[in-house]
């Protein structure tokens, strides 16, 4: 015989899979408001408090935003999203006597390629595809202030993003991830990674401005969207001459 609690969060988390559900398909799209939550906990046949712990629970994982005396929207990417979710690099500063304040300023994007390539083992064991698997294969180089910091290669499906265009990509309105979701429906919600220090290889030092054989932080990103399905490899190699790579946690 089930408890009272458990019975609780099964049902808790049977509606979290229903409005998870109703977010891929866009019923609610990116910037959408949802519906009242005693309509929507009405629909669901759930109390307000089992609804409201589900939606808590999105709003926990990025998937939904709340707005004081707004209501509930789907999560939509920005760049004060990107800044605050995404983009670890801080000018090192004195910290921890004077911490730099996050996100004072946005990475300068530069595409410095943009391949339509095969994909080779790493590649598509990250995105479960097969290798050979079409991938476009994109480097970017991110400065701050002047200061080259980050080169960064990106490997996307080619059958998940289709219609994608070197020319698409580089007149994009906002972030890379914007673009994932506003023209292709598909939304970063989190990422995984996995850093490691590495001499400086000779295209690194090149693209950085550093010399070859100094150390370099290489983080590789796995970017997930529903149900963790992976959407995007990423290696990023970060000069920390002068930036740190900060990680926030709580």
């Amino acid at each position: 015989m089930q408890s009272r609690h458990t019975a609780s969060t099964v049902l808790y988390r049977e509606v979290k899979r229903k409005l998870l559900a109703r977010i891929e398909s866009q019923r609610w799209g990116p910037g959408q408001t949802l519906p009242r939550e005693s309509d929507l906990a009405q629909s669901f046949g759930v109390s307000i408090g089992t609804l409201r712990r589900a939606v808590d629970e999105l709003v926990h994982e990025h998937v939904l935003i709340r707005r004081q005396g707004k209501g509930t929207f789907v999560a939509q990417h920005s760049r004060d999203r990107f800044l605050f979710q995404f983009f670890h690099v801080e000018p090192r500063g004195d910290w921890p006597l004077q911490p730099v304040q996050r996100a004072a300023e946005f990475p300068r994007v530069e595409t410095l390629a943009f391949e339509r390539e095969r994909a080779d083992e790493t590649c598509a064991a990250a995105l479960r595809l097969r290798i050979g698997d079409p991938v476009f294969v994109v480097q970017n180089r991110l400065s701050l202030s002047g200061q080259p910091v980050t080169h960064d290669v990106i490997c996307i499906s080619a059958a998940l993003f289709k219609g994608l265009t070197e020319k698409r990509f580089l007149e994009r309105a906002g972030t890379v991830y914007q673009l994932y979701q506003a023209e292709f429906g598909i939304t970063v919600l989190r990422a995984e990674e996995r850093a490691r220090a590495m001499p400086a290889s000779r295209q690194a030092a090149r693209v950085l401005g550093v010399p070859q054989g100094s150390p370099l932080l290489e983080v590789h990103r796995l970017a997930l969207s529903f149900g963790g399905r992976p959407v995007e490899y990423r290696v990023s190699t970060i000069s920390t001459r002068m930036h740190d790579y900060l990680s926030t946690m709580g």
